[in-house]
């Protein structure tokens, strides 16, 4: 599938929403990443794999500001995220949202008082109108208002995910951080929540940025694949140009027996 790419006007190319360039993550003497590079385009699904150690979270935190580089240069909307002042670094943080991979919920608040967290701390609206917003989110994302009144604790795995991505679009954000987001699912709850994921994205005109090892979610609504090895990024390519690839690890992992499945489920 291809997504709505944006253009600038009178340029073929796609504007540019992330752009990581000679990225170095190490800890200690364990360098996970070296000379690593991403573009992500604005208005693309964008999943990123790899294997156990590659460091798919490590980048996703790098990305969002939760780990600085060790060496080169991380740009989110065009802020360098390491140079940028502390009011342009919020500003940056206002117009993402990040949906933790085990939703990250305040177990004590309600699913409204959760959703509605981010709007209290960054915002001034007044109290029912930020309890609006946070109805409006909680209905987005297909949940009922009724179960605003609920904990956590209350609901099933993947209403949590729900309530979790409501909470990642409380403030309207250009850019969306996914991590495992169907991770525990069923592979009917998956399925929905995928679908979530790709009408929201386009209703919304959102860059998606999604950490994922499911291949059913790689092959039903991404626009590009990052594959992480090699301490670095060694292909991005929508998954049918993947399947092409001659790299060990590609190859295992879109050509074995759970690609093809996940490729012959797309195509009946």
């Amino acid at each position: 599938m291809t997504g709505p790419h944006a253009t600038g006007p009178g340029d073929d190319e796609p504007e540019i929403a992330i752009e990581v360039r000679g990225l170095r993550s190490q800890f200690g003497d364990h360098v996970v990443h070296d000379n690593l590079d991403l573009s992500v385009r604005r208005g693309e699904i964008l999943g990123v794999v790899g294997g156990s150690g590659s460091g798919k979270s490590v980048l996703l935190n790098t990305i969002i500001g939760l780990k600085s580089p060790d060496a080169g240069t991380v740009k989110v909307l065009g802020h360098d995220v390491e140079t940028a002042s502390e009011a342009r670094r919020t500003e940056v943080g206002r117009r993402s949202g990040v949906l933790f991979q085990h939703g990250a919920l305040f177990s004590n608040l309600t699913v409204r008082e959760n959703v509605a967290a981010p709007m209290w701390e960054h915002t001034r609206l007044p109290h029912g109108e930020i309890d609006e917003l946070a109805d409006l989110k909680i209905r987005l994302v297909g949940l009922k208002i009724e179960h605003g009144d609920l904990k956590p604790s209350e609901l099933s795995g993947g209403m949590r995910k729900r309530v979790g991505l409501a909470r990642a679009l409380a403030l309207d954000p250009e850019l969306l951080f996914l991590d495992e987001p169907t991770s525990g699912l069923d592979p009917i709850g998956a399925a929905d929540f995928d679908s979530l994921i790709l009408e929201l994205s386009r209703s919304l005109t959102l860059t998606v940025l999604m950490i994922t090892h499911d291949l059913d979610t790689l092959y039903t609504i991404t626009d590009r694949v990052a594959v992480l090895a090699d301490k670095r990024v060694v292909a991005t390519e929508p998954v049918r140009e993947l399947e092409k690839s001659d790299h060990p690890w590609i190859r295992e992992y879109f050509l074995g027996p759970r690609g093809r499945a996940a490729k012959a489920a797309v195509q009946t």
